[in-house]
């Protein structure tokens, strides 16, 4: 990261962009740019209320979205370092507005990737989700799309100074649409829906989510997909953890939804590398010797037949740490109301 001195970052005001530059502002504090690139005016102008350029003069905000691909191009003029997190995330509403899920989270991926090769970008870490593994959804299939673009592009770098590397971790706690707000909610009304009392997810928390940016910045070395070890936690443990004397209404598993969720495949695992607290899927093509990749960050490779699944976690969160997560949420939730 001491290499960096300019850094964009796109779908940088949702909630794990703002987190970034709050990261970002206190750990690199060399960095000359950071500009924030986005299409809500109104997020824009929030964020800069809590990243005024007055104190950080260093802050940028740009307007556009990653379907345009001129204002990608031109936003990314003099960046060395781009964080892309732009994307349709809604399920539901990606099933019934496909191609617009398809225009911001593949071809948008195209247009960041085109400029990054064509600005003299030196390293792109892209977003991915664990949904984009065996996909089942639009969303996870667009989000896989954009993984190999991302990761294929380090084919098309030629002679330029440039890594294209991608993050791909499970649901972050508490963010908009998942089961946390959706139970905090209906808590209220004495009964929680659950879609299948069987289900299991990842958990991954917004400031581990952006630790693992970091260490990806830190040591990629282009055409990895970096998977964090993170807990999994039962439907049941958070109905408990939440709302324990609330009735349980089973609905059933909605379209797109997995009763499990996977972030390696078993058909993954033969070019799958563990390290003490993350996996890297590598490249289809060698772009590196791996022999040398796992001496220096000491790796080994992964099982045949092995798959990362929440169902099949061999680390669980206890009702208890889960309680403990939902009030540093709603704590959390708390402030950021006053501070908007």
């Amino acid at each position: 990261m001491h290499d960096t001195k300019s850094i964009l970052i796109t779908g940088g005001t949702g909630s794990f962009g703002r987190k970034f530059v709050a990261n970002l502002l206190e750990r690199c504090p060399w960095i000359e740019r950071v500009v924030v690139f986005s299409r809500d005016e109104l997020k824009q102008y929030e964020m800069s209320q809590i990243f005024p350029k007055e104190k950080y003069p260093q802050m940028r905000y740009f307007i556009g979205d990653v379907r345009d691909e001129g204002r990608v191009r031109r936003a990314i003029e003099g960046i060395d370092t781009v964080i892309h997190a732009a994307a349709l995330k809604q399920v539901p509403a990606a099933e019934y507005n496909p191609f617009e899920c398809i225009k911001t989270n593949i071809l948008g991926a195209k247009n960041v990737v085109d400029a990054c090769l064509d600005q003299g970008v030196k390293k792109v870490v892209a977003l991915s989700t664990d949904k984009a593994a065996a996909p089942i959804n639009l969303y996870g299939a667009t989000k896989l799309c954009s993984d190999k673009l991302f990761v294929a592009a380090n084919n098309a770098r030629g002679s330029r100074d440039i890594k294209f590397s991608v993050v791909r971790y499970g649901n972050v706690f508490g963010s908009r649409g998942s089961v946390i707000p959706l139970f905090l909610k209906q808590r209220e009304t004495g009964e929680l829906t659950i879609t299948d009392q069987r289900m299991t997810r990842f958990n991954i928390t917004l400031q581990e989510g952006v630790d693992m940016v970091f260490n990806a910045l830190e040591n990629m070395w282009g055409g990895e997909i970096f998977v964090p070890k993170i807990p999994s936690y039962r439907i049941l443990d958070v109905a408990e953890a939440l709302a324990p004397d609330c009735k349980l209404r089973e609905i059933g598993i909605r379209p797109g939804e997995k009763l499990h969720e996977e972030m390696i495949t078993e058909n993954d695992a033969y070019s799958t590398l563990e390290f003490d607290d993350y996996f890297v899927i590598l490249p289809s093509l060698n772009l590196w010797s791996i022999q040398d990749y796992m001496t220096t960050f000491n790796g080994r490779r992964c099982p045949s037949g092995f798959k990362y699944s929440s169902g099949e976690n061999s680390d669980w969160l206890s009702v208890e740490q889960l309680r403990e997560l939902v009030e540093t949420f709603t704590q959390t939730k708390h402030f950021r109301r006053r501070e908007d």
